[in-house]
């Protein structure tokens, strides 16, 4: 397995609607492999999720997990997702990205949705997500069609460089819980 080079802000491959994957080109053993790198990717630089486009390969194809204080979540691959939101109340909180190193910004995201999408043997999964998890699945769905979490920033105020984001912010935000 390999670690991939992550791409960033303005590389032109995160502005695109990634390209959905046959069910024969997911078994392949190249998409197989491109999988398992995108773990240990992810995992390599303490992501929580990571999109096929931020390691250059315009896919639907996203992988997520998460065993920190925010959330539970175990590793999920999620092929050709499609969202149905639940609930409409939106929910503001920090987020990074591996795309935008070293800044964070407080998003507007759903609170509750499904999750319909291919595993990564092409089955059919549909996984009902609140909090953190919707989170996560909303930032990655994102990516896959061409935006990134500034765009869905209410007020670009709060983007902070994450030292910055540690000394100003994360102590208010300890305060108010």
């Amino acid at each position: 397995m390999s670690i991939l080079k992550v791409c960033r802000l303005g590389h032109p491959v995160l502005r695109m609607e990634a390209r959905r994957l046959s069910p024969a080109a997911l078994a392949s053993p190249k998409i197989q492999t491109l999988i398992d790198d995108m773990m240990v990717t992810m995992v390599e630089y303490y992501g929580v999720g990571l999109a096929a486009p931020q390691i250059h390969e315009s896919l639907a194809l996203a992988v997520i997990e998460s065993s920190g204080p925010r959330g539970v979540i175990p590793m999920t691959v999620v092929v050709n997702p499609e969202v149905t939101v639940l609930d409409e109340e939106l929910i503001d909180d920090w987020e990074g990205c591996l795309s935008i190193p070293d800044f964070r910004g407080r998003v507007p995201r759903w609170r509750k949705l499904r999750l319909d999408a291919l595993d990564r043997h092409g089955k059919k999964i549909q996984i009902t997500a609140e909090g953190f998890f919707a989170r996560v699945i909303q930032h990655e769905f994102d990516h896959l069609m061409g935006k990134l979490y500034v765009d869905r920033m209410r007020d670009l105020k709060t983007l902070s460089h994450f030292a910055e984001f540690q000394r100003y912010w994360l102590p208010h935000e300890k305060e108010e819980a």
